[in-house]
């Protein structure tokens, strides 16, 4: 047997079975009009962010990174929640102005940005994150044959990382943004040119848990983000400051300590160096802000048996959920918190693998969990499927197709 990860809190038991905003999940499959399909509470959202601005200095900008999850419905929503949203695409950037955010409060990162999308963003007002001296030339050029003045930062790779975080974006050899020895020279460079000086973009790493260990790379990045601008010699309007919160997973993870992480940022904006006493400070965020908030449910349209193992066979798969079958980055397959949503009351009574309908032995949801019995008919829940779901998977895989999706 394998553990299954921690279930998020929040959700909703009716008549024995798991609902989302007052409806089961039987409710909301016959609504969306059948599964597989991505549920998203828009309650949950709502607590995530509210408790994250009351653990928060209030001088801290909330920005959404829209990665996470380009749902427009969710885009909209978070639009009225976050203070800014950060892109990494001229696809991302289409996205959010058809979901009417203001694209001055919009920022751009991304390596291997191409000309069109840097124009894209020039002509619209947002915030370049640039990510090496050739990236800054290129903005600068197309900027000059538009006839605009580029509103331009400069994404930092510094010389640490973030301790414990699942995917390190800083330190050492990367190809995201420039060595920090670089940066007053270009920043500098950009300044002289006639652009728009917007700050740094200091990102070391995400999904990390040790609130010690996010507290202590946000005095790191406070201390870089500080010498940097009295090398370049000019105020510093902004701190995108990254971000870095995770969300459990799996059995044994802990959830954030947002106090200890709180306190500490307070306590350094208390005593900010003279070189940052004129910065906008804010923090990236995406999966910790609407991860938890969605649920995945697939049907279960088979139930068989194999050398004395039970398998429970969906309408879904790795092709919407990559992350959950453990081929997004996971080394070691562990099992995500999963149910029987049909069930959710119900005692567990036997092992049995969630698997998805896709003809390769990689599309596991759950490995030899304990469940209540399921039967063929029994919708299945994967949760924490909020972050890095529908988008993030190979949806066109065997031609399976897209989730539905719907925020309630």
């Amino acid at each position: 047997m394998k553990p299954l990860g921690p279930i998020p809190p929040g959700f909703e038991t009716i008549d024995g079975e798991l609902a989302v905003g007052g409806r089961t999940t039987t409710v909301l499959v016959e609504e969306a009009g059948g599964t597989p399909l991505f549920v998203y509470s828009g309650e949950l959202i709502r607590r995530r962010v509210a408790g994250l601005r009351a653990a928060m200095p209030a001088q801290l900008k909330i920005h959404y990174a829209v990665k996470a999850n380009p749902y427009r419905p969710i885009l909209e929503l978070m639009r009225n929640l976050a203070d800014g949203f950060d892109i990494a695409s001229g696809g991302e950037l289409d996205m959010v102005l058809a979901a009417g955010q203001d694209p001055l409060l919009t920022s751009f990162a991304g390596p291997g940005k191409r000309d069109e999308e840097l124009a894209l963003a020039i002509a619209h007002g947002v915030t370049l994150n640039l990510e090496s001296e050739a990236e800054a030339r290129r903005a600068l050029d197309v900027a000059h044959r538009l006839g605009s003045t580029p509103r331009l930062a400069i994404r930092v790779n510094p010389d640490f990382e973030l301790r414990g975080s699942g995917m390190k974006m800083g330190g050492g050899a990367k190809p995201f943004g420039l060595d920090q020895e670089r940066v007053p020279a270009l920043a500098r460079e950009v300044i002289a040119a006639g652009a728009e000086w917007r700050g740094l973009h200091i990102f070391t790493g995400s999904q990390a848990l040790d609130a010690t260990a996010i507290a202590e790379t946000q005095g790191n990045v406070l201390d870089l983000a500080a010498r940097l601008t009295g090398e370049i010699g000019a105020p510093l309007p902004h701190l995108n400051m990254g971000g870095g919160l995770g969300i459990p997973y799996f059995h044994g993870d802990r959830p954030v300590d947002l106090a200890v992480v709180g306190e500490a940022l307070s306590e350094r904006f208390a005593a900010l160096p003279a070189e940052l006493g004129e910065t906008e400070f804010a923090i990236e965020l995406g999966r910790y802000l609407v991860g938890e908030a969605g649920v995945y449910l697939t049907r279960i349209v088979d139930r068989k048996e194999s050398h004395g193992q039970t398998f429970l066979v969906t309408d879904g798969g790795l092709h919407h959920q990559l992350a959950a079958s453990g081929n997004f980055g996971t080394v070691v397959r562990r099992n995500y918190p999963a149910a029987i949503a049909t069930k959710f009351a119900a005692e567990p009574e036997e092992e049995a693998s969630i698997v998805g309908c896709l003809c390769t032995p990689l599309d596991r949801l759950a490995d030899q969990a304990l469940l209540p019995r399921a039967e063929t008919g029994d919708l299945v829940a994967v949760f924490c499927a909020g972050a890095y779901g529908a988008s993030a998977s190979p949806a066109a895989f065997l031609g399976q197709g897209p989730a539905r999706e719907m925020l309630v």
